[in-house]
């Protein structure tokens, strides 16, 4: 007998009949002798639906009630899937976030989690009963409700099941896995059996869309085992169609990791490209740009700093996400008196790729094939940052989906038609 926590997006609850198939895959596991908790998300587009009546009701909405009406939409679901289980001959109750509960911070809108209280879940998960709980949602210390973020529902259920202590956190999606690229530009792209967290960490970071960055980190902090899988299409046997394991990096077999150059290519085109001209050259002056973004909590990616001009002034470009440009141009207005420089120039038709694998730890080279093949069709590189394990760089949003192609094919990553 496993303990597993099952998450379910918004796509996956999205109407009744989607969720009575939810509630087919939950009682299946029952009936295999697991003890399972079921984490859901607000039907598909409900959460902007409730974003949409606070902005309409009030442009400066108060964070405290904007978090109460946004985590109505997983309430909702989770009380349709308790009704729909027991329907189906399944002991089932749905646990809110205040009713376990799922202690946070106080920042509103974005809170943390801080502890789960497991006494009654254990409890009800030993006497065979299946606990629905809403993600994205907990409670303050003063009692408030509190929403985690977009995406939060992911970050949810690895906390739950590493309160738990569960075997594994199983997350279904409308895709079947994590893919060496996105299968929409690269039909060629092959579904992983396994990536490491850290590999899925940078993947998230960068553009790739499965799982949500926050839930990934608390993952490998917490050694919880996730397994990505599809909502929708099911095996010859009824089962699950086969996934992708996020696991420690001692799970996966040391050959398999040798072979293993590039796990896989990301693309994100919500990247703006920021460049100020003429900042004083001396020292306190990068200080004087990024204190303040960071002051004002806007993440600052690709950093370039120029060669210093004959006037003592250099150039500093950088790159923020394209949703927080418009904060970010005027956090730039109100501190040009302290930073010093004379205009700032912004451009949104960027997109970032980045390149990602454990394998480049050992391995020398792969920037040097990244920037030659991109050279070689012509498409030029604006900025560059890199980690250990992955190479990001910018370029003009126009041949996204060539570079991708490109990298992918460079790097050996297309399927063959056998494994296709």
């Amino acid at each position: 007998m496993a303990r597993i926590v099952m998450k379910f997006g918004g796509t996956s609850m999205a109407g009744i009949e989607r969720i009575r198939n939810v509630a087919a895959r939950v009682k299946r596991e029952v009936e295999r002798g697991n003890e399972v908790a079921v984490v859901v998300s607000a039907m598909a587009g409900e959460t902007d639906r409730l974003v949409n009546f606070c902005r309409e009701a009030s442009p400066l909405y108060d964070p405290k009630e904007y978090d109460v009406v946004v985590a109505a939409g997983e309430q909702v679901t989770s009380g349709l899937l308790a009704i729909t289980l027991q329907a189906m001959g399944v002991k089932a109750r749905s646990w809110l976030g205040w009713q376990l509960p799922i202690a946070t911070s106080d920042a509103h809108a974005s809170a943390r989690i801080a502890t789960i209280d497991t006494d009654k879940l254990a409890q009800a998960m030993r006497d065979g009963e299946v606990a629905v709980i809403p993600g994205f949602q907990g409670m303050t210390e003063e009692g408030r409700v509190t929403t985690l973020g977009r995406g939060g529902s992911d970050t949810s259920a690895v906390a739950v099941a590493a309160a738990m202590k569960a075997d594994r956190c199983d997350i279904y999606t409308d895709v079947d896995g994590v893919y060496t690229t996105d299968p929409r530009i690269v039909p060629k792209a092959r579904k992983l059996q396994y990536v490491t967290y850290e590999e899925m960490l940078e993947l998230a970071s960068v553009g790739a869309k499965v799982l949500q960055t926050r839930s990934v980190g608390l993952a490998m902090k917490e050694r919880v085992r996730v397994q990505v899988l599809s909502s929708f299409g099911d095996a010859p046997d009824g089962g699950d169609l086969p996934g992708t394991m996020i696991v420690d990096e001692n799970e996966i077999e040391g050959s398999t990791m040798e072979r293993q150059l590039i796990t896989g290519i990301a693309h994100d085109k919500n990247e703006a490209k920021v460049t100020l001209t003429a900042v004083p050259d001396k020292p306190g002056a990068v200080a004087n740009i990024f204190g303040p973004l960071a002051d004002a909590n806007i993440n600052v990616d690709m950093i370039v700093q120029n060669v210093a001009h004959d006037t003592g002034s250099t150039d500093v470009t950088f790159t923020v996400p394209r949703a927080e440009l418009a904060r970010a141009l005027d956090v730039l207005d109100k501190a040009r008196g302290s930073i010093g420089f004379d205009k700032v120039v912004h451009d949104t038709s960027v997109s970032k790729i980045s390149v990602v694998g454990v394998g480049m730890r050992s391995h020398a080279g792969v920037a040097a094939q990244m920037f030659k093949a991109l050279a070689d069709r012509g498409i030029n590189v604006l900025a560059i940052t890199t980690s250990e394990i992955k190479v990001s760089v910018l370029i003009h949003e126009d041949y996204t989906e060539l570079a991708v192609r490109v990298l992918h094919t460079a790097y050996g990553l297309d399927a063959t038609d056998e494994a296709a």
